[in-house]
C-alpha cells in the first residue's frame, strides 16, 4: 500500500504570545583593518495588546538574523504599562535624544491619532484611544524609544467604574386607583344635595327720633 503524504497544513502551530512589528531595517557599515564591514540593523517592537510591550535592536549579517536578535532583546526588556480602560491614565511627555513625544488620553471612540512608529508601539500595547504629537526629530528609532519610555513611566490610576443601575421609582398606580372611586362618590353626594337658598341680608333699622319736650 502506498503511504499517504504527510499533511503539513494539519500540523499544530505554536501560538505566539507576543505580536512582532518590524519598525525599521537599516544597512550599517563598520570600517575595519581589511576594509568596510556591511551589516543590517533591525528595530523591532513586540506586545501582547494587553499592556505589555518591549523594544529591541539587533544587528547581523543577514536581515532575518538581525530581526531574531532584536526580538530576543525586546523580550528581555518587557514592560507592563498602566492603562485606564482603553486609554492612558494621564498626559505625559518623554524625550529620547533629539526626539520628543507627547501622549494625551482620549475619550471612547476617538481611536489612535498617531502616525509612524508611535502608532505601531501604541497598538501593540493594546491602547485604542489616544492622541499623540511628535515635537522633535522624526527619526524612527528615537521616536520608538521615546514612546516606550513614556508608556513605561505612566502612573497607576483606578479604572473607570461601571455606572450603577438607576433605582426605579415606585409608580403610584395602586393608590390612584383607590382614590378615584372615593372622589366619584363624593361628587355624587354633592350633586344629590339641594342647593340651600342664600339668606337675605337683614335690613338696617331706622333710628328713632326723640320727641322734644313741650314748653
Amino acid at each position: 500500500m502506498a503511504k499517504k503524504p504527510f499533511n503539513k497544513r494539519g500540523a499544530h502551530k505554536e501560538v505566539k504570545e507576543f505580536e512582532e512589528e518590524v519598525i525599521q531595517i537599516d544597512r550599517v557599515t563598520r570600517v575595519v583593518k581589511g576594509g568596510r564591514r556591511l551589516r543590517f540593523r533591525a528595530t523591532v517592537a513586540i506586545g501582547n495588546k494587553k499592556g505589555k510591550i518591549g523594544v529591541g535592536i539587533g544587528k547581523s549579517v543577514e536581515v532575518q538574523g538581525a530581526i531574531k536578535k532584536a526580538v530576543a532583546k525586546a523580550k528581555k526588556d518587557l514592560v507592563e504599562i498602566n492603562m485606564y480602560g482603553e486609554t492612558i491614565p494621564h498626559r505625559i511627555e518623554s524625550k529620547f535624544k533629539s526626539a520628543k513625544v507627547l501622549l494625551i488620553p482620549a475619550g471612547e471612540g476617538t481611536g489612535i491619532i498617531a502616525g509612524g512608529p508611535v502608532r505601531k508601539v501604541v497598538e501593540l500595547a493594546g491602547i485604542k484611544n489616544i492622541l499623540s504629537k511628535s515635537l522633535g526629530s522624526n527619526n524612527k528609532l528615537n521616536c520608538v524609544k521615546a514612546t516606550y519610555k513614556a508608556l513605561a513611566s505612566l502612573r497607576f490610576r483606578e479604572g473607570p467604574k461601571k455606572a450603577a443601575e438607576p433605582v426605579k421609582a415606585v409608580q403610584p398606580e395602586a393608590t390612584a386607583k383607590v382614590e378615584e372611586p372615593k372622589k366619584a362618590e363624593k361628587q355624587k353626594q354633592l350633586a344629590s344635595k339641594k342647593p340651600v337658598a342664600a339668606a337675605k341680608p337683614a335690613q338696617a333699622k331706622k333710628p328713632m327720633r326723640k320727641e322734644e319736650p313741650k314748653k
